[in-house]
């Protein structure tokens, strides 16, 4: 696994030891990033990864020019993974790891975050729940990319800009009320 593009583009990351944690592919995570390039949706936002694992897809973003990050991941070991991982890329300072499960982070911290990254384990089944928690701090303009082994329903406020397959991954891409992602259709 390595970072695709950027400022630390190439550089190699490691995942978690074991099977809790499936890292994002780097087919999966350009393809991602393309599009939310095409929306000027990283280059300076305020973004948060949860249930960051390895700290890839928020460390993409950093690498593209976000400006900060907030990794929340309940397993210590993940945490220290994205420490690990922040630090060899030299983008600790642009970075908060935070101990918490997914939605008591989303219960305590206000956002607004341009950009929330979203890639539970596949077995998580309560994307509504946590979707309105995360659209109700969201930027006005904010995206929200959503990863999971099947589609996912996006609960009101947000609605479905996007939706594509890569091999066993699905993701989704909302936002609030707005333009959907230029050159796609849902």
């Amino acid at each position: 696994m390595r970072v695709v593009s950027g400022e630390v583009g190439g550089r190699r990351l490691v995942a978690p030891p074991g099977r809790a944690t499936r890292p994002t592919s780097d087919r999966a995570r350009e393809a991602v990033f393309a599009a939310l390039g095409s929306l000027g949706a990283v280059q300076g936002a305020r973004v948060l990864d949860l249930f960051a694992g390895s700290g890839a897809l928020g460390i993409e973003a950093l690498s593209r020019g976000a400006d900060h990050a907030t990794f929340v991941d309940d397993d210590r070991t993940a945490r220290a993974t994205v420490e690990r991982n922040l630090a060899a890329c030299g983008l600790a300072a642009r970075a908060e790891v935070v101990a918490s499960d997914a939605r008591r982070f989303l219960d305590q911290r206000d956002g607004p975050w341009g950009l929330v990254l979203v890639d539970p384990p596949y077995a998580f089944d309560d994307w509504d729940g946590l979707l309105r928690a995360v659209a109700a701090r969201m930027a006005p303009d904010g995206v929200v990319v959503a990863e999971s082994d099947r589609d996912v329903t996006v609960p009101a406020p947000l609605g479905l800009a996007r939706a594509r397959r890569y091999g066993s991954t699905v993701v989704t891409f909302a936002r609030l009320p707005g333009d959907p992602i230029p050159g796609d259709a849902t």
